[in-house]
């Protein structure tokens, strides 16, 4: 039995956690056993996940598999994206320029600011009255 190699990452962003697997196939696209198209919905997550495979020419070299948890669908295609990025680095070191110089391997640091006590949120206060 040939070993088939396998190339294994870890996306974040917000609360969202990916692990991806990069195996050499036709391309397909499989996250949390269902085809990518029908878990994101939105045109817009879809490009985001294809995005670091279209920009180094890997769209039909590799097979996606992709487990995720956590947050909402937005911020999965962000993480998803990242742990693209990160598997295709590591399958391919030549291609870490290519995609760093597109921002595909910085982690988007922005996340949910904590709720302050006192207050109603992050930044919203109570109601003030006068009188």
């Amino acid at each position: 039995m040939e070993q088939v190699t396998k190339y294994t990452a870890i996306g974040r962003r917000k609360e969202s956690v990916a692990r991806v697997h990069l195996i050499p196939g036709s391309g397909t696209i499989t996250i949390n056993k269902r085809a990518y198209e029908k878990y994101f919905l939105r045109e817009t997550d879809r490009i985001i996940v294809k995005q670091p495979l279209v920009v180094t020419n890997n769209a039909a070299k590799y097979n996606v598999i992709g487990r995720l948890s956590g947050g909402g669908l937005t911020g999965q295609a962000g993480a998803l994206r990242l742990g693209i990025s990160r598997a295709l680095a590591i399958a391919d070191p030549d291609l870490k320029d290519m995609l760093r110089k597109n921002g595909f391997l910085t982690r988007d640091p922005r996340a949910k600011e904590r709720k302050k006590y006192g207050q109603k949120g992050a930044r919203k206060r109570f109601q003030w009255t006068k009188r």
